[in-house]
């Protein structure tokens, strides 16, 4: 059984991001690799600016928010990251989603749908991966990158290509491997 949560990175108004990540949602649905597939959003959580006392690998939480924000997570096998670019990097509001929590990432694959203009996000996916391993997550090479975001959104909607299409598919059939390849990581024992 593998649940998988796509991650909205996005918060700002005016925002693609829930239109692109309903699509990623669509797809994974009609893939059926993954027993549970939920859309969170960032902009719904609103994550206030690191709060926490405590590093986050003691998982000593004060917060009902950042309780929450673990349990989340920690219910997920896999993930997708639905990411904007914002000047060559990824934004702030994923990095703090990432920052707030530990072992709840840990021996999880990650799928990086990103969008942008030209580059089609693929600056800031690149810059994710060297975040994602050091939380022992597992970024595929396999990805979704979306030139020119916005003449493929109308609205909600977002209206995709052959090309997009594949990627999706592609990228879907790599994480439900790598999400079981992983699964006797998470359920090991935590090193002493």
């Amino acid at each position: 059984m593998t649940k998988l949560e796509i991650i909205v990175a996005s918060t700002r108004p005016g925002r693609v991001g829930p239109a692109v990540g309903g699509w990623v949602e669509d797809v994974a649905v009609r893939h059926g690799g993954c027993t549970e597939v939920e859309l969170v959003d960032l902009a719904a959580w609103n994550l206030p600016f690191m709060n926490e006392p405590n590093h986050p690998r003691l998982g000593q939480y004060t917060h009902q928010h950042t309780r929450d924000w673990s349990a989340k997570i920690s219910e997920a096998d896999a993930f997708v990251f639905v990411m904007p670019e914002y000047n060559f990097g990824y934004n702030a509001e994923l990095k703090n989603a990432i920052d707030y929590l530990h072992g709840e990432w840990q021996y999880k694959p990650v799928g990086l749908v990103s969008y942008g203009g030209v580059s089609a996000g693929t600056r800031a996916a690149q810059m994710i991966k060297q975040v994602v391993t050091t939380l022992k997550m597992t970024p595929l090479p396999e990805a979704v990158s979306i030139p020119f975001v916005g003449q493929f959104v109308n609205g909600d909607e977002l209206t995709p290509n052959d090309v997009m299409d594949s990627a999706a598919k592609t990228m879907l059939d790599e994480l439900v491997r790598f999400a079981s390849a992983l699964a006797p990581l998470r359920t090991a024992a935590p090193a002493e």
